[in-house]
């Protein structure tokens, strides 16, 4: 997973002048010139060029950029193509109406263009059904109400601007064109409302161009209103046509966004009740008139129903706040308070199974992603989860990364087979805008009434199982009764890691690397200690794990980096020049890194040259060209880097000549091994051979003994960690042993 989000990064800062930026780019600026021509131009004389062609390159960029969109969402997006074939649509009928024209400035009434334009509003209404559809769920019809009291309000106001057209008919017009000119506005109106009822729901978005939508229908709709009122007057030309295209390329800026163009975000939307406020009033503005002046009888009949059914949600407000409380606002699925309502009733109904689905390593997506490319990918989980699932399963978000479910009916083995359905539906990358994540889950599965028939405790009996699947990273597990005391006590260690983290609980000490040849210390090496308030002080062996699959990595990392340059300035400031070495979790390998240090040090005044990273060789596997393009510009900016454990992962001497690092640290099971085993000297021989061949210094783990240390140096390694050359020293120690040290060397 880390490899896609750093190459997903990488990506987007390579495309910021891709296809969809070049296409966006050129839509605007033709439409600028396009907008500038008409006002300049003379309204009276169609000019072919200006009037008429340059509108339609517009639109064709227009196009263009649906298109992409389209490809970019392998055609998989019904909103996208929906919108596309919208702006599609209208484009062919202004190509078909400038066509025609043939040195005349207008068609009349109606021509055939009025078919592909007519079609621009069902194929744009369509799209946002879909998104309406996916969105809400169980709150379908309160944004239907919203959307049809403003469509409704809508209409009688377009009733009372067109009172002219409606009661006389332009000069020379059938009754058939009077409606179809009359219908244009009202299309609009409509298509406004619509989008207007979805952003008044609180929780609901569609899209992150939501305004540039807006804002382009409401001049669409202008358009049509003047071309309405002023119909034998309009000559094509008319800066009314301006109006027009820039309805169209909103349109198409929405379907770029709606495909997820760069990054993806969460609109917020517009207030809850702005749009039923703006449809009441605008209802009763047109009662208000109506009720001095003669005005058409439809206005008053619109208006009148309009504020009906913008009563009717007073009858179903408790539901509707019901329905509320119990849906999980990002998602649409149930949240816990549903979970903890509807599973008691179904404990009752014989064997079941709940579900705890915690998502492994979300926490990296949000660091080095953001929280909004997080948010859509649990969107995209939660519906991957549910295709899953029967018709009568519940599926619940939790909060944060956890999802719970709970089957009625099933025997253990059907549980776990369920439960790897729902692994499995992680297997291929998830797409989120232009990034492709690749994630997987941990499930803890407890079973009634075998492990309880209350709520309460299988869900503490799931959170535990959800941990020793977490910890053997087998995907899922099944309470077990012996899991009881390890999963307990897990639970209260990341509690009281968290604490211990607020709380200043851990404390660095420092191991010396010691040169063989000479004995001379040039460098330390940072390790944690956890000073705990019962147990005393803890190794990181007793916690390490759990602060990783808690996701607590970054933050004990970073005090680690905070504590140990610290340390450094201070030594620096007493004379003592020497090199920190810190370890690096894969967890903490993320873009922004590079900048943490850089500007870390500079604010201690300390060079990069005083810090090394050690990374574990597993991590430098696992990523390769992720990882190795981060340390390439740690090291660029003067950091040390140094392979830690080297020889406990696999493909390691393909990968070396690859990998920008200064040091290799030679893992201590090759160092123990070789106590008389020739065959175990040999390979460390080899080892450091071919690290010097590549320019790296090979540090020795675990040199207990002065046997291991002269067979070490007669291999020619450089340098060597372990209790017989030095223990680790408090900070304060680090000083004071270097001191005795020199004056037992006669320096």
């Amino acid at each position: 997973m880390r490899r896609d989000m750093l190459l997903a990064a990488d990506r987007r800062r390579g495309e910021q002048w891709g296809p969809t930026r070049v296409l966006t780019a050129l839509m605007v600026g033709l439409l600028v010139v396009y907008t500038v021509g008409l006002l300049l131009g003379d309204p009276t004389t169609f000019e072919p060029f200006t009037d008429g062609w340059l509108c339609i390159l517009t639109e064709l960029a227009a196009v263009a950029l649906c298109i992409t969109a389209a490809v970019r969402t392998r055609f998989s997006e019904p909103q996208v193509l929906l919108g596309a074939g919208a702006v599609t649509a209208y484009t062919a009928g202004d190509a078909y109406y400038v066509a025609s024209l043939d040195g005349v400035d207008s068609l009349g009434f109606t021509s055939l263009a009025d078919v592909p334009y007519l079609a621009f509003y069902p194929l744009l209404l369509g799209a946002l059904a879909v998104v309406l559809v996916r969105k809400l769920r169980g709150l379908m019809w309160p944004i239907l109400l919203d959307s049809l009291v403003g469509a409704l309000a809508a209409a009688s106001l377009m009733v009372l601007l067109l009172a002219p057209i409606l009661k006389t008919g332009p000069v020379g017009g059938t009754a058939f064109e009077v409606a179809v000119t009359v219908a244009y506005p009202l299309l609009d109106l409509l298509l406004v409302t619509a989008v207007a009822g979805v952003l008044a729901s609180k929780g609901l978005d569609i899209g992150p161009r939501w305004p540039v939508l807006i804002a382009g229908l409401i001049m669409f709709s202008a358009a049509d209103v003047a071309y309405a009122l002023g119909l034998e007057e309009y000559s094509a030309g008319s800066i009314i046509d301006a109006g027009w295209v820039i309805g169209v390329v909103a349109v198409a800026a929405w379907v770029d966004g709606a495909a997820g163009s760069g990054r993806a975000r969460r609109s917020r939307g517009v207030p809850e009740l702005a749009a039923p406020l703006v449809s009441t009033a605008s209802a009763l503005a047109v009662l208000v008139v109506g009720s001095r002046l003669d005005i058409p009888l439809l206005a008053v009949v619109l208006a009148a129903a309009s504020l009906g059914m913008a009563s009717v949600p007073l009858a179903f407000r408790n539901r509707m706040l019901v329905v509320l409380a119990r849906t999980d606002e990002l998602t649409g699925l149930p949240n816990r308070r549903a979970l903890l309502t509807d599973v008691p009733d179904r404990l009752t109904g014989g064997r079941g199974a709940l579900f705890l689905v915690d998502l492994d390593r979300f926490k990296h997506v949000n660091d080095a992603l953001g929280h909004d490319v997080g948010d859509a990918l649990l969107v995209q989980v939660g519906r991957r989860f549910r295709r899953q699932l029967r018709p009568g399963d519940l599926l619940a978000r939790l909060g944060g990364d956890e999802f719970a479910v709970f089957l009625g009916g099933v025997t253990e083995t059907e549980a776990v087979a369920a439960a790897k359905r729902l692994g499995a539906e992680l297997a291929s990358p998830v797409e989120v805008g232009s990034a492709a994540l690749q994630v997987s889950a941990s499930i803890g599965i407890a079973l009634t009434p075998r492990h309880g028939t209350d709520i309460t405790r299988l869900m503490r009996k799931a959170d535990i199982a959800m941990f020793r699947a977490k910890a053997q990273r087998s995907g899922c597990h099944v309470y077990d009764s012996t899991d009881d005391d390890d999963g307990e006590l897990r639970l209260r260690t990341v509690q009281e890691i968290r604490t211990a983290l607020t709380e200043e609980q851990f404390e660095l000490h420092y191991q010396p690397k010691v040169r063989l040849a000479d004995h001379g210390v040039t460098g330390v090496e940072a390790l944690v200690r956890w000073n705990h308030p019962t147990r005393g002080q803890l190794p990181p062996s007793a916690f390490l794990s759990l602060v990783e699959d808690a996701g607590l990595m970054p933050q004990l990392s970073s005090l680690v980096l905070r504590r140990a340059v610290r340390r450094v300035a201070g030594w620096r400031a007493d004379g003592l020049d020497i090199v920190v070495a810190v370890n690096m979790s894969g967890s903490c390998i993320l873009p922004c890194l590079t900048q943490e240090i850089l500007t870390l040090l500079d604010l201690h005044g300390l060079p990069a040259s005083c810090l090394m990273l050690e990374i574990t060789e597993d991590v430098l596997m696992s990523t390769p060209a992720g990882t190795a393009g981060i340390l390439a510009e740690l090291r660029a900016a003067g950091l040390q880097i140094s392979i830690d454990d080297f020889g406990t992962g696999y493909s390691s001497l393909a990968y070396l000549r690859d990998l920008p690092v200064d040091e290799l640290k030679l893992d201590r099971s090759f160092v123990t091994a070789m106590g008389g085993d020739p065959r175990a000297g040999a390979l460390v021989g080899s080892i450091i051979d071919m690290a010097h061949s590549l320019g790296l210094r090979v540090v020795a783990e675990g040199v207990n003994g002065e046997e291991t240390r002269e067979e070490l140096l007669s291999r020619g390694c450089d340098f060597g960690q372990g209790f017989h050359l030095a223990m680790p020293l408090p900070a304060s120690g680090v000083g004071p042993w270097l001191a005795a040290r020199a004056v037992a060397a006669g320096r």
